[in-house]
């Protein structure tokens, strides 16, 4: 076992988040949106993170696949390592934040306590939890990839929904019914949330007179 250096000293930084959110012209936080595989919740992310862009607002997506491709790939699906996954991820999350930019986070993220372990470690309204609520029954008649027949096949252990739990957001700051919402009224809905949280301010069109 690897036991924790105990010479690290936190280093402040020279520039403050708030002068990084002055030159970004808008407030950073947390988008972590959670679900069930096949509830939309990286479509969602990135279309986003799209419209965002398009308004010239920073933002970075954070998406569960990638992330086990380097930072997260030596980790597995047992209840273990998806609570070290989250873990990561909420430490990720939490820099990029101090970095001045709106980072948005696709992840099962399956287990309450570690969701909110991540909104923990940032101040109170720096974490936004919107849930993509969507039966399993329509996730499975999404799946592209063939996820959950495998699932079902007993070749993917571990897999959410089937022989591990979901533990669905008891209040979370936004719910979206993604089996009924178009993609883009779900969009709207997001981006509502962070102007009514005064993370971004649209610009508003002059009335004709």
């Amino acid at each position: 076992m690897t036991s924790k250096s105990t010479n690290t000293v936190w280093h402040h930084a020279t520039i403050t988040r708030t002068a990084r959110e002055t030159l970004h012209k808008h407030q950073s936080v947390i988008l972590w949106f959670t679900g069930l595989s096949g509830s939309g919740k990286s479509t969602l992310a990135h279309a986003v993170e799209d419209y965002l862009y398009h308004l010239g607002i920073s933002t970075f997506v954070l998406d569960g696949d990638n992330v086990r491709h380097g930072l997260c790939s030596d980790l597995g699906f047992n209840d273990k390592d998806r609570v070290e996954n989250i873990r990561r991820i909420g430490e990720l999350a939490k820099l990029m934040t101090e970095a001045g930019i709106i980072t948005l986070t696709a992840f099962i993220s399956p287990f309450k306590s570690d969701r909110n372990t991540a909104r923990n470690l940032v101040p109170h309204g720096d974490f936004l939890e919107i849930y993509c609520e969507c039966p399993i029954e329509t996730c499975e008649q999404r799946d592209v990839k063939g996820l959950y027949k495998k699932a079902r096949a007993g070749q993917i252990p571990f897999f959410t929904g089937i022989d591990s739990p979901y533990e669905a957001p008891e209040n979370p700051e936004l719910v979206l019914d993604t089996q009924h919402l178009s993609l883009e009224d779900s969009v709207q809905q997001v981006i509502a949330l962070l102007e009514q949280r005064g993370i971004i301010n649209l610009p508003r069109t002059k009335e004709k007179t």
